[in-house]
């Protein structure tokens, strides 16, 4: 593609950066300023992308990410020099993990003046440059070219945050660019014609017991109508990582929910996944998974066909062929003019199936189970769900049906804590019609709970469930089961219903189905935030994960 040439534009550098982010179709910007960003911030709400006041960092960066799943561009993520830059690395990091597109501006000094000022003063790319996909220092002239590539490289591929390091002398630079240059995204590979793939398409067509491995990939490449139509031409049964949840409706006949985190779903479906004669990899990133999904198959024993976005560098698992492009139009290549077949005669799918059900039954009266149930039934299908790190976590993310791509959000491969509040926050005031609901382990709460002025000041009708129990659940129950003595696990009995009222929501405290039932009724048509401490016993989670 040619270069779109214009009629010379005199303006700041951080003008060009900022018009760039927004013709990329960013609208929302979140952080910390400082003084040293004070011009990329009057740059960015020039240029009309909001800019959002967070209470920390790391929270902006989660609140970047739920904008991302929302409306498909990338996040931006605002940080000062030194503290503030630190204070986002677990997010950062958390972005490149989880393949997030983010775009990470921070002010720095000139090198002149780094030679002898060092308040606050460090390498932000040496820092970031192993959590980044690329890091930039942004120069005056090269404004454009800069901010083209951060956007080009954020969103290609396998999708992630890329580093600017704005100087404060450049960022207000009066410059004059007579062209603004453009690279193309690069249009992902299909496998060409050849004995490789006419190998993969005869195993298609003779497996009798077929399974379908969905993740990251497959999500970011919107793969999920091709997995749909394979799935249900070749009665293939579909088992995604957590962050992949809804590519196919978990209320699709061969929808089996995710894996890799429950050790009671994954005795079923581990199993499952041993009996096959083919297992398809679609856009497969082990990076979710537990160590016992580490080399479950033997591809020198079963047909294993892997497709992904990059090379296996990680050997979590390995493969009898592997093909790298496009997921989604990799497996219509595959698939095409394959003759279906009639699989897993033996009722194996049904079995699997029921099993699933009877690990994580709804009948409990009152307890973490019955509180995740009581929420499914009580919010509408469309509800964006994101939910924090613990052992309620992997609870809900097994019980919480998902019917559409990114409609549960996680930190899913770095599993940070505290994330869900501010992923809730972004996704909420990215898609202000859909309801959404965080659900934090209480700890977890207690870490980003100044954020709640945030949302009361964007004035978000969020509701945040909160798991009450006063303990680290998930480490207390590794604990006891190593027979340690309890330590530092447990924390004071707080008053979540008034941490709620006192940054200007609404809050209520609940102990039975009822009381979270007619909780959740107010919440969806409240018209500001509402924070729901959900009461349970402490070990609520023994033997239900």
């Amino acid at each position: 593609m040619a270069d779109q040439t214009h009629s010379p534009l005199t303006a700041r550098a951080a003008d060009f950066l900022a018009r760039r982010l927004y013709e990329a179709g960013c609208r929302h910007a979140f952080g910390m300023p400082g003084g040293e960003v004070l011009t990329v911030v009057d740059a960015l709400q020039k240029a009309g992308i909001e800019c959002v006041l967070a209470r920390h960092e790391n929270a902006a960066a989660f609140m970047a990410e739920g904008v991302w799943h929302r409306t498909g561009t990338p996040g931006i993520l605002i940080a000062t020099l030194g503290p503030g830059v630190l204070n986002g690395v677990n997010a950062i990091a958390n972005a490149y993990q989880d393949r997030v597109p983010l775009i990470v501006l921070s002010g720095c000094v000139e090198e002149d003046e780094a030679l002898t000022y060092t308040h606050q003063v460090l390498d932000h790319q040496k820092v970031l440059a192993p959590i980044t996909k690329a890091t930039f220092r942004m120069t005056a002239k090269g404004a454009d070219i800069v901010a083209d590539k951060a956007v080009t490289i954020a969103i290609e591929g396998r999708p992630g945050p890329v580093h600017i390091d704005v100087p404060i002398e450049v960022a207000d630079a009066q410059v004059t660019l007579s062209s603004l240059r453009r690279r193309p995204v690069a249009e992902p590979m299909v496998p060409a014609d050849g004995a490789a793939l006419e190998a993969a398409r005869s195993w298609l067509g003779a497996a009798e017991r077929p399974v379908m491995i969905v993740g990251l990939d497959a999500m970011n490449e919107a793969s999920g109508e091709d997995i749909r139509q394979v799935a249900e031409t070749h009665r293939i049964p579909v088992i995604t990582t957590y962050k992949a949840k809804g590519v196919l409706d978990e209320m699709h006949p061969m929808a089996l929910g995710g894996a890799g985190l429950s050790p009671l779903a994954d005795k079923v479906l581990v199993p499952f996944v041993e009996k096959a004669d083919l297992i398809l990899c679609v856009g497969y990133d082990p990076i979710e998974m537990r160590p016992g999904w580490r080399e479950i198959w033997d591809p020198a024993k079963v047909n294993v066909i892997d497709i992904a976005a990059v090379p296996n560098h990680q050997y979590m698992h390995q493969a009898t062929t592997n093909f790298v492009g496009h997921s989604g139009a990799t497996l219509r290549r595959l698939a095409d003019g394959v003759a279906p077949r009639n699989t897993w005669v033996g009722g194996e799918l049904e079995t699997v199936k029921s099993q699933l059900i009877k690990a994580f039954p709804t009948d409990q009266s009152w307890g973490a189970t019955a509180a995740v149930d009581e929420c499914r039934k009580v919010l509408p299908e469309e509800t964006v769900a994101t939910v924090d790190s613990g052992a309620h976590r992997i609870l809900l993310s097994q019980m919480w049906t998902t019917l559409e791509p990114r409609g549960l959000l996680q930190s899913s491969a770095l599993c940070t804590m505290g994330c869900a509040v501010p992923l809730a926050i972004g996704a909420k005031l990215a898609d202000p019609k859909r309801p959404v609901v965080s659900f934090s382990g209480d700890a977890g709460f207690l870490m980003v709970a100044g954020e709640l002025s945030t949302v009361a000041d964007l004035n978000l009708p969020v509701i945040f469930v909160v798991f009450v129990d006063a303990s680290l659940s998930l480490i207390e129950k590794k604990q006891r089961e190593r027979q340690l003595p309890n330590a530092a696990v447990d924390f004071g009995h707080h008053d979540f219903e008034a941490i709620g009222k006192a940054f200007g929501g609404n809050g209520v405290t609940v102990r039975s189905r009822g009381e979270l039932r007619a909780a959740l009724q107010s919440a969806l048509v409240a018209d500001r935030f509402t924070v729901i401490a959900a009461e349970i016993e402490r070990g609520a989670y023994d033997k239900r994960i």
